[in-house]
């Protein structure tokens, strides 16, 4: 077996993985957290009938922008990045292609509702909140630009005061009495402000776009977005189907799937997405240098996923209640729908991990398979779930899709291993850190009945100490935990309470 250990990385890869992910994560905890914290807001002023309504019309809106982005973002970073004399062509490019696909978008998602059957009040605000779909790509275009010219501190203060603004905007147009079109209204009217303010930076480095269009590089754009653009579509339908399905059969359900998922979402995006976006480019070089390293160092980011994620996902599910009260009364119902939930939060984390080594790998169309194959078994799983089990059938469908998935992309990335990277040692492993997980939650469902505080931290305690009891992580586990804290600032001060090696 190849093992994986701190050595196997230098130490400036090591600090620059740390680096990224901890700029990274600033930003994405400032903005999504700001925007997750007033999501949980959202919920109880709108209520449970309106907030049915814009779960769905968000569902159909997300499908929509996998189709109007078409999958170009990375191809514009990539090529303007090797070659900058090519911005003005690629921003004419998009500005010409993105337009079109936004109206094919619009077209599609309002005939989507209306094909669909949903109610008069959603195919209404479908085809008012599908308005964004034009504005967000004239930004979403240029931010792309100027990421490609690492204008990254530019970028990111516009992130976040648009985040900023728009909730502003949306608490007026709220206290004014205008419902969901003010909710709508402020989204569009932000959408513009941040394109004005991103073009204005992008057209200040000397960029315009150029015309006439440069029609090959159209072509080629077209061309080698359309693969991305497929696997984002799958991926986007294959995420809100859920919400999509139970809005049209149980209207009046939706609204408590929709508050349920904006946890997973905002645990999801904290958790897995920042990590694997900052340790993208270590997984690409590791791949490249030692392919059976690459493998071994896969391994473990799923292990150390599951490792943190467990106890997290055990919280949420056992005291589900107690979370879900900042919903209201009228959000009583979600405590059920989050129970369920937050294990395909887990399964997804996961699987993330496994989709992009595929991805690092070259090997995306399997993972495009795989997305296309849970997404038909979801959706079978859900008309047949749903006039069962009501809304919780939603959670149960996609759980057992979730869970096919993950187990075909382990499969599929483990079958080029020879080295015996899933070997029993690992199997070994995982079974020790599930016995801490039991461990834990017994002491939560135990301590929980004295108070719920007590359930969490009592619970946490026991896994922690049955995690270095039962020495769920070896030496070179802790080996590479320490090399990758004492990067981050100030974590020589964490890193020394770590068990030497």
């Amino acid at each position: 077996m190849t093992e994986f250990s701190a050595s196997s990385l230098s130490t400036d890869d090591a600090r620059r993985a740390a680096r990224n992910i901890g700029a990274i994560a600033l930003a994405q905890i400032i903005s999504k957290g700001v925007l997750f914290v007033w999501q949980l807001v959202l919920i109880p002023i709108l209520g449970r009938d309106a907030y049915g309504i814009y779960t769905t019309v968000t569902a159909f809106f997300l499908v929509g922008v996998a189709v109007a982005s078409f999958g170009m973002g990375n191809i514009v970073i990539r090529e303007v990045a090797r070659r900058p004399s090519l911005a003005g062509k690629y921003w004419s490019a998009t500005l010409f292609l993105q337009t079109i696909l936004a109206l094919l978008a619009y077209v599609g998602v309002n005939a989507a509702a209306a094909l669909g059957d949903y109610t008069p009040e959603v195919r209404g605000f479908v085809a008012i909140a599908g308005l964004s779909l034009f504005v967000d790509q004239l930004g979403t275009m240029v931010y792309e630009q100027l990421i490609a010219r690492e204008r990254m501190v530019t970028t990111s203060l516009v992130e976040i005061g648009t985040v900023v603004g728009r909730i502003i905007l949306t608490a007026v147009a709220l206290l004014a009495g205008w419902g969901l079109v003010g909710v709508y209204g402020a989204t569009i009217l932000s959408g513009l402000v941040r394109a004005l303010i991103l073009w204005w930076a992008l057209m200040s480095d000397g960029v315009h776009p150029e015309f006439p269009l440069d029609r090959p590089l159209v072509r080629q754009l077209l061309a080698d977005a359309t693969p991305l653009a497929l696997a984002a579509f799958v991926g986007q339908a294959y995420s809100q189907l859920d919400r999509l399905v139970t809005g049209r059969l149980i209207p009046e359900g939706v609204a408590y799937l929709g508050a349920a998922f904006i946890i997973i979402v905002g645990m999801v995006e904290l958790l897995s997405t920042t990590v694997l976006i900052a340790v993208f480019p270590i997984m690409s070089r590791t791949y490249a240098e030692n392919p059976a390293v690459f493998r071994a160092l896969v391994t473990k980011l799923a292990f150390f996923t599951l490792l943190i994620v467990l106890p997290i996902t055990l919280a949420l599910s056992i005291f589900s209640h107690t979370f879900t009260l900042v919903f209201g009364v009228d959000f009583l119902p979600t405590a059920d729908i989050l129970r369920l939930m937050v294990w395909y939060g887990l399964l997804a984390m996961v699987s993330n991990v496994f989709a992009q080594a595929l991805l690092v790998q070259n090997r995306q169309r399997i993972t495009l398979f795989v997305r296309a194959a849970g997404l038909a078994i979801n959706l079978v799983l859900l008309l047949i779930l749903l006039p069962m089990f009501g809304v919780r059938g939603a959670p149960l469908a996609t759980i057992t899709a979730e869970a096919l998935v993950l187990a075909a992309l382990m499969t599929l990335f483990w079958r080029q291993a020879q080295d015996g990277t899933g070997s029993s040692t690992n199997a070994a492993k995982i079974a020790r850190l599930l016995l801490s997980g039991a461990l834990a939650a017994a002491a939560m469902l135990l301590l929980g009945n004295l108070h719920f505080i007590a359930g969490i931290v009592g619970g946490l305690l026991v896994y922690a100490g049955a995690v270095l009891l039962l020495r769920v992580l070896q030496p070179d586990d802790w080996a590479l935990a320490r090399r990758m804290i004492e990067a981050m600032p100030g974590g020589h001060l964490i890193a020394r309470w770590l068990p030497s090696t």
